[in-house]
């Protein structure tokens, strides 16, 4: 038993949490807002400013600054890191960064310098793209086309070339600076790049991060030899190895240890992508359970018993760092749907709630709404598409209960409809993010999916996912254990499906499946 270290490096910060295996508690929480913390790399939301709106690239010096920052907070705090037992992580998926020469062949960190100025020389790209970057359109269809469509790069991957993966990414930057994609000795991603810094050393990519790259054969566990030639030639030998998520990757370097007080010989297990760290952060990581996460975006996760793909294209197969596969589905518009719909009824939050609640009826008397206030990635529209069937002050805006009640029934039937495809039936619902307080939203869920809704009070799962992981990595104690002493449900707030919900949303459901996007 011991205290295991997790960070998460999302957009706009890097979070730590410790956990304790032996009391099961969390004994230290702590990030660094990039944007407020570090104001001298002009990220105020964790990117470069610049006029094409498409284009989200970030500073890869801005991460490894914040490593320092945080770890300067932690011990400011009096903890002592030299009781961490290990580490691990995550990055924000499908980010990349380029470097012309490895770190494991640059000279080992010292203390006599800023790490940054020690990593800027290593880099054959200044900026990374990330996550939210749409520039690679084109890129997107000769992949595919290469491969002879969609469906092809689908079965490989798991997904269709995406704007925002790796693959296409790097495509761009071959077309576009050839000549430092040749002096590119290696390509990492945002997780493997925090664990090379950390340890000093080229870390590997694991099975879950790399699998939302549109590289990776999810069959073999390898990068695909078709969609490496089709994205940039001498592809393959840039790329690091690939690992399980479990993998110890290496020991915390030197200079940790002697700037920060780390033990010598810490042990730092295989990074992973955020998405998947939060799948053992939220303990889903055995199929039967759900994850909905409820943000800016909604997005919904589960584990795959089997590598299913999505044969609409939409949903993405990435690897369970517990050891076989998960999905993902995301939607663009989801908390933004919803604000919307309020502002436009006159409703605060908490009137949106209680209309639903007290003034609505699953089924919403056949009212019905296509809520695609902004451009939708599941389904694909490039365009925003708001569409309302039912009465005439209801598609007017004009029936407050109406109008609250559609949007979240839409948004629920579209989370069922476009998981469909994984063949599994979800027994509960593990329920985050901002509106997960939302008693209406939950029981509309739960109507919907006909599941059991929890929900739970953690704050950074993706943090608390590398946590766990590093513990049971070095341990090898069981996911149940762990999850039973650190991932349980709030107490009182479990809800389950209505009577009668499910005849009351039959009409609903055959409505939308007819009207909703190919």
């Amino acid at each position: 038993m011991g205290l295991y270290l997790g960070l998460d490096s999302s957009t706009q910060s890097l979070s730590a949490l410790v956990v304790d295996t032996e009391s099961g508690q969390v004994v230290l929480e702590e990030s660094v807002n990039f944007g407020q913390a570090l104001p001298e790399y002009e990220s105020q939301h964790g990117f470069l400013a610049h006029p094409d709106v498409r284009l989200k690239h970030a500073d890869p010096l801005l991460w490894v600054a914040a490593i320092e920052r945080l770890f300067e907070k932690i011990v400011a705090r009096g903890f002592a890191l030299e009781t961490l037992r290990g580490v691990s992580g995550a990055g924000q998926q499908h980010g990349s960064v380029y470097l012309k020469t490895r770190i494991s062949d640059a000279p080992s960190w010292t203390t006599a310098r800023p790490l940054v100025e020690q990593v800027r020389p290593l880099l054959s790209r200044r900026t990374a793209p990330i996550w939210l970057d749409s520039t690679t359109s084109a890129e997107c269809a000769e992949i595919a086309s290469a491969l002879g469509g969609d469906l092809r790069v689908v079965a490989i991957s798991g997904s269709r070339a995406i704007e925002r993966f790796t693959g296409p990414q790097i495509r761009k930057f071959w077309k576009t600076e050839p000549e430092a994609y040749a002096a590119t000795a290696e390509v990492a991603l945002v997780s493997s790049f925090l664990a090379s810094v950390l340890i000093g050393a080229s870390a590997p990519i694991d099975h879950g991060d790399g699998a939302g790259m549109n590289l990776l054969d999810l069959k073999l566990g390898a990068w695909s030899p078709e969609l490496l030639q089709a994205t940039a030639p001498g592809l393959a030998a840039k790329l690091p190895p690939l690992v399980p998520s479990a993998t110890r990757v290496g020991e915390l370097a030197p200079y940790f240890v002697e700037k920060y007080g780390f033990a010598p010989g810490t042990p730092l297990i295989a990074f992973t992508g955020d998405n998947p760290s939060s799948l053992v952060g939220m303990g889903a990581t055995e199929p039967g359970t759900a994850v909905v996460s409820l943000g800016t975006s909604d997005t919904v996760f589960a584990a795959m018993r089997e590598p299913r793909t999505d044969p609409r294209g939409f949903g993405h197969v990435f690897g369970n760092p517990a050891g076989g596969f998960m999905c993902l589905i995301c939607f663009a518009n989801g908390s933004l749907a919803r604000e919307e719909v309020a502002r436009r009824v006159g409703l605060s939050w908490p009137e949106f709630e209680r209309v639903i609640l007290n003034e609505s009826k699953p089924g919403n008397g056949g009212n019905f709404m296509l809520p695609y206030f902004v451009p939708e990635m599941t389904p694909k529209l490039l365009e925003p598409r708001v569409e309302l069937l039912g009465s005439a002050e209801f598609r007017a805006f004009g029936d407050p209960p109406a109008n609250a009640r559609a949007v979240v029934e839409a948004q629920a039937l579209s989370m069922q409809y476009h998981s469909d495809w994984i063949g599994e039936h979800p027994e509960r619902l593990r329920v985050t993010g901002g509106a997960s307080k939302n008693r209406a939203i939950l029981q509309v869920l739960a109507d919907v999916f006909e599941a059991r809704i929890e929900t739970l009070s953690v704050a950074n799962s993706a943090a608390l996912g590398g946590a766990l992981r590093a513990a049971q990595a070095v341990e090898g104690l069981p996911w149940a254990e762990l999850y039973a002493r650190f991932v349980a449900p709030e107490p009182g707030v479990r809800v389950a499906s209505a009577p009668g919900a499910q005849q009351a949303y039959a009409e609903l459901r055959a409505k939308f499946a007819h009207k909703v996007p190919a």
